[in-house]
């Protein structure tokens, strides 16, 4: 991984077809939904939805995806407003080279730039699960749950992302 190379870029007609193939390891499938049905979602949700794919150099080797500005829970409190980390698949090959870590840096960047104080993100829990990666980077379990989710925080004026 070259960090002078690694950027996040939108999802354009050039890149669409690699952005799609991005496929996590087998044993992750459950933990993610594949990329194009994140890009669903982001097109019916486009005025929250962030896609961004993960290139280093000329290669995609992710894709991330935050939220901006979502009311958390409405009902229970309209003032809950919620920006964060919506997405993130890293292909197979490219796992453990620090794209994930730095994918999760540049949404926390944005976040701070467009005036959030923290960021959230949810994943699901259990051994096979990716919470020690969001916990290393400095989120911390909210003790909430989004449907069968664990939800986390990260404080954007004091992380290490």
């Amino acid at each position: 991984m070259s960090t002078s190379a690694l950027r996040l870029e939108p999802v354009t007609a050039d890149n669409f077809d690699a952005v799609c193939a991005i496929s996590v390891r087998p044993d992750q499938q459950h933990l993610v939904s594949p990329v194009v049905k994140s890009l669903a979602e982001a097109y019916v949700h486009g005025e929250t939805a962030w896609p961004r794919a993960i290139v280093d150099g000329d290669e995609v080797v992710g894709f991330v995806m935050a939220f901006f500005d979502i009311a958390w829970n409405p009902a229970k409190d309209p003032a809950d407003v919620r920006s964060g980390l919506w997405r993130l698949n890293v292909r197979a090959e490219a796992q453990a080279k620090g794209y994930g870590r730095f994918a999760v840096r540049a949404v926390a960047a944005e976040l701070r730039e467009r005036g959030a104080a923290r960021a959230y993100v949810t994943w699901h829990p259990g051994a096979d699960g990716p919470e020690p990666f969001y916990l290393g980077l400095g989120f911390r379990l909210t003790g909430e749950l989004s449907g069968d989710q664990t939800v986390g925080v990260l404080d954007l004026a004091a992380d290490g992302a």
